[in-house]
């Protein structure tokens, strides 16, 4: 891992530490106390149980989330999957599934990978937990959301997804943990979950590569 950076870039990596909030995992600047939420996810409870990432997103994350995203860089996926493993232990130990978030077939085919369903076959082998691909399917190809407000987004993912018809009966009750490289305003995931959450899943948790840091 430490070969993707120089020494100075990942020293200003900024990784995720206590104290951050109890349920979408942002950092915070002081100890809040136990079980403290973040004022977003007081004003509205996520969909999700639980979220938690690795990394901030900023500069320095962007660049390694955009190389491996969008500039064939897979080399690196075994290693952010090792950290993910670590930041996201608790999650994994509780999880019965672990499922990727899932690209637009259109997207797929021009893209050649989902770089969320690598990073959750990875997280699997080394949890040892269950990996399906294809729990969820996205269902309509949405414009892209880098510059989207949050209640954009939000209408942008509106039944997006599905649950595949063949995984109904495996999901039911189970206790599911999705994963994304970049958990931003948690449109996306708090979608997933809810279609999830409809279809029977007993708990869903998210974990990311990175997230944005609330204010």
């Amino acid at each position: 891992m430490h070969g993707l950076l120089c020494s100075e870039c990942w020293s200003q990596a900024n990784f995720i530490l206590p104290p951050l909030c109890a349920c979408c995992g942002t950092p915070f600047d002081f100890d809040q106390g136990e079980g403290a939420l973040c004022r977003h996810c007081l004003a509205h409870k996520p969909a999700f149980a639980q979220a938690r990432a690795v990394l901030v997103y900023d500069d320095i994350a962007r660049k390694l989330v955009l190389s491996f995203k969008h500039g064939d860089r897979l080399d690196p996926a075994l290693s952010y999957a090792q950290m993910m493993f670590r930041a996201g232990d608790e999650l994994l130990a509780e999880a019965d599934i672990i499922a990727p978030v899932p690209l637009h077939w259109t997207r797929l085919f021009k893209r050649r990978y989902n770089q969320s369903a690598i990073l959750a076959q990875h997280l699997g082998r080394m949890s040892e937990t269950l990996f399906v691909p294809d729990l969820l399917i996205r269902t309509r190809r949405t414009p892209s959301q880098a510059f989207m407000k949050r209640e954009d987004r939000l209408r942008n993912v509106q039944r997006a997804f599905e649950v595949k018809a063949d995984n109904k009966m495996l999901m039911a009750g189970k206790n599911i943990l999705l994963i994304d490289d970049v958990l931003t305003t948690g449109a996306t995931v708090e979608n997933c979950a809810d279609t999830l959450y409809k279809a029977g899943a007993g708990t869903v948790n998210v974990l990311t590569l990175a997230r944005v840091k609330l204010s």
